[in-house]
């Protein structure tokens, strides 16, 4: 900060758009320099509140300027703060929504400034054997918390607090105490076995190394087939960017594949890596920022908030996955990790490496020949076609489940499940389905049990309860129908918990893992299920889409996906790309060892393109067939969307409303390619008490679609006309939604 400067503006951390612009206030004496980008507290009217310090100011005219309170957290660097604003534009959503977002565990200081450390020396003898394994690992990690602390010793957090009593343990200062790096943390994989490229990925990293070279801006779409060593290509391109002296960040989809990275990227690079994800604690996550944000981590790893880590160096952002949609943040701001990646990267003329096996079919478009035969790309194609040491892809198969007997296991999987335990293979049984039962009817009068909160069906689970998966709602199974008291109440449909009862009843004799959101509810259980599966201590693992991607277990000689139609017929217009992508993934997970591998694939609609496509390991035919869907229906890649989601308790409102908002903007389509689909309910009209109406704009122009969403939003805000409906409804707002359901 420049001496002199007395005064600052500070955007408050209030949600309201009213409060659009920053407020001015003076420094005291007593606080010194506050850099640009400071988090601090401040007086607003009554109370006190957060916000960040956005400009410096040296003189002011105004009178009654009330003082900075206080310093919290720590300073976003610049970029970070040109980055919050950038988000702000470009999603529609207020200042200090994108800055509360993009400070992320800077934001955790005030949380979590205490830590345990010991308070005797690590020779004390008065303890039983669980009380020394806490102290010697209280010694080694220093500034844990009770639960992390209790965690890592294999003990209760009773036992910790009983040690806090007893004076053995204390509580520190964190800001006091070197917190190791959570590489540090985890167990030893031992060194790296570097691996020779491939002629394939010898080219792909040739190619980035060029870019990175020019240091100039360049996105690389990295498209291999599963297996194809993707992942020593990423390893090659962060390995040449430390020694260029910067940093990388690497995003995976979800926090199921962190655990596997984290082991290969410690494994190569040690402490120099930093994992960031939502799992971690809040001082797991601030020790990783503040390590970034002083260069002592040079290696980012983890879910879509690792791409605002501090770094000051940037050199590379890679993409895992590309297409998933996890990528897409659903609430405000409603980001794109791949665009805020490509964003970011421009910032600091970086390189965005985007890896899949499947790539949306928006980035393969903006790596391929455009429609009108030019090519102007956007990205650089890499091909990876062929699995790394000669491995072939597995073999698939396509089960008619219209011919089979009413079961879940067609006769085929069941005689190749045999099969490959016999020749003691392992399995990976695919299911988009968590619970027992999808559903639960009255065979009398055709009612289904359904939330009373949300327009969705419950979920049987087995210890008898009926669930809703979007607001956690639940209720008792009960033997008669509440709508005419019948007994004919039934179970239809299966979950990840049926399958596995029908598995150990098929064979009794097998070790069977579930992995679904029921079983990782726990902190670090996706590692304890995939490090179980990978170490051979079971035969057979029954997951829903976390177990799709990324594994790379050479043992699993057999995939089978147990249906295949799933997300087939959802009401959303990407619903073939969805299936193509899950059933390619999936079936990649077969055959990456010595052992050839083999695919089962059940459904109750052989004849559908996507299934077909993703039997034949087909992506540029399922590309073309999809391509002409799209440009006949008008979405994207060929044009761009916008949603306007209305939510509110009285459904009437809610019709007024979103039908005012369309007369307001309809006058500007007449003028430009623009459509507006709506209002109408969402698809899934009621959520948590809510009914939801919606409006989708769509344009072939980006810019047009986004000056008409603005419109709209505007009008919402400012318009006498809604001031009553606005009280009583919500209006959100997402630019290039990845769902409209």
């Amino acid at each position: 900060m420049k001496k002199g400067v007395k005064y600052v503006e500070v955007l408050v951390e209030v949600t309201s758009r009213k409060l659009k612009k920053p407020f001015c206030y003076f420094i005291p004496e007593n606080m010194g320099d506050i850099p640009v980008g400071t988090r601090v507290l401040v007086p607003l009217g009554k109370r006190t509140v957060a916000g960040y310090v956005v400009r410096h100011l040296d003189k002011l005219t105004l009178e009654d300027i009330k003082p900075v309170e206080k310093i919290l957290g720590e300073s976003l660097p610049q970029d970070l703060l040109e980055l919050a604003s950038w988000l702000s534009n470009r999603y529609l959503c207020t200042l200090a929504e994108s800055l509360h977002c993009v400070a992320g565990s800077a934001r955790e200081k005030k949380k979590m400034h205490k830590g345990i450390v010991p308070a005797v020396d690590i020779g004390y003898t008065n303890l039983s054997a669980k009380g020394k394994q806490v102290l010697m690992k209280a010694y080694e990690y220093p500034g844990l918390s009770r639960a992390e602390l209790a965690r890592i010793s294999g003990v209760s957090m009773s036992t910790v607090s009983s040690m806090i009593k007893k004076g053995i343990l204390k509580l520190s200062d964190v800001d006091n105490i070197k917190i190791k790096s959570f590489c540090d943390r985890i167990e030893s994989t031992g060194e790296y076995d570097k691996k020779s490229l491939t002629e394939e990925q010898l080219n792909a990293v040739e190619s980035i190394k060029k870019a990175l070279n020019k240091k100039h801006y360049r996105a690389f779409l990295l498209h291999g087939v599963t297996g194809s060593g993707k992942t020593e290509v990423y390893l090659n391109i962060v390995d040449y960017v430390l020694k260029k002296s910067k940093q990388s960040i690497v995003l995976v989809p979800e926090i199921a594949l962190t655990p596997q990275m984290m082991y290969t990227f410690c494994s190569r690079f040690g402490d120099q890596v930093a994992i960031l994800h939502s799992r971690l604690s809040a001082g797991e996550r601030y020790a990783e920022w503040i390590r970034i944000r002083e260069g002592k981590a040079r290696v980012i790893l983890g879910t879509r908030s690792a791409v605002f880590a501090p770094v000051r160096e940037l050199g590379a952002i890679i993409i895992d996955e590309e297409h998933e949609p996890t990528y897409k943040q659903e609430n405000n701001p409603k980001y794109h990790a791949r665009d805020v990646a490509i964003k970011r990267a421009k910032m600091h003329n970086a390189v965005v490496i985007m890896g899949s096996a499947t790539p949306s079919l928006e980035s393969y478009c903006r790596a391929g020949i455009e429609s009108d035969g030019t090519a102007n790309l956007p990205y650089t194609l890499l091909t990876l076609k062929n699995r790394i040491n000669k491995n072939v892809l597995p073999k698939s198969q396509i089960i008619d489940m219209r011919k089979e007997p009413n079961s879940i296991f067609s006769r085929d999987l069941l005689e190749k499940v045999e099969l490959h335990l016999s020749r003691g293979g392992q399995i990976v049984l695919f299911l988009n389905r968590r619970g027992y039962a999808t559903f639960v009817v009255c065979r009398q009068c055709g009612s289904v049990a359904k939330c009373p909160h949300c327009d969705i069906s419950l979920t049987y689970h087995t210890n008898g309860m009926l669930k809703c998966h979007y607001c956690d709602y639940r209720e008792k199974l009960l033997n008669t129908c509440k709508q005419c008291n019948s007994a004919y109440v039934s179970q239809l449909g299966f979950g990840t918990q049926r399958v596995e009862k029908e598995v150990l009843k098929h064979f009794p004799s097998a070790r069977v893992l579930r992995m679904d959101a029921d079983t990782t509810s726990k902190k670090d259980s996706h590692k304890k299920i995939l490090s179980d599966f990978k170490d051979g201590k079971a035969d057979i693992l029954i997951g829903t889409q976390m177990i799709a991607k990324g594994l790379d277990i050479p043992k699993v000689t057999l995939v089978g996906v147990i249906s295949a139609d799933t997300m087939l017929y959802m009401p959303d217009f990407r619903a073939a790309e969805r299936t193509f992508q899950l059933l390619t993934q999936v079936s990649g997970r077969a055959g990456r060892g010595k052992g050839k591998g083999e695919v089962i694939i059940q459904t109750y609609n052989p004849e559908h393109y996507s299934i077909l496509f993703a039997h034949n390991h087909n992506y540029i035919g399922f590309y073309k067939k999809e391509m002409a869907f799209r440009r006949d229906l008008k979405y994207p890649p060929f044009y761009y969307l916008s949603r306007l989601l209305f939510t509110g308790k009285d459904e009437l409102d809610l019709e007024i409303a979103s039908k005012g908002i369309k007369d307001v903007i309809s006058h500007k389509c007449c003028k430009k390619d623009i459509i507006i689909t709506g209002p109408a309910p969402a698809v899934i009209s009621k959520i948590r008490g809510l009914y939801r109406w919606q409006i989708v704009i769509r344009g072939k122009v980006f810019s047009e679609v986004h000056s008409i969403t603005c419109e709209a939003l505007n009008a919402w805000e400012e318009s006498e006309e809604f001031k009553k409906l606005k009280r009583k409804l919500n209006l959100s707002i997402d630019v290039e939604p990845q769902i409209l359901i």
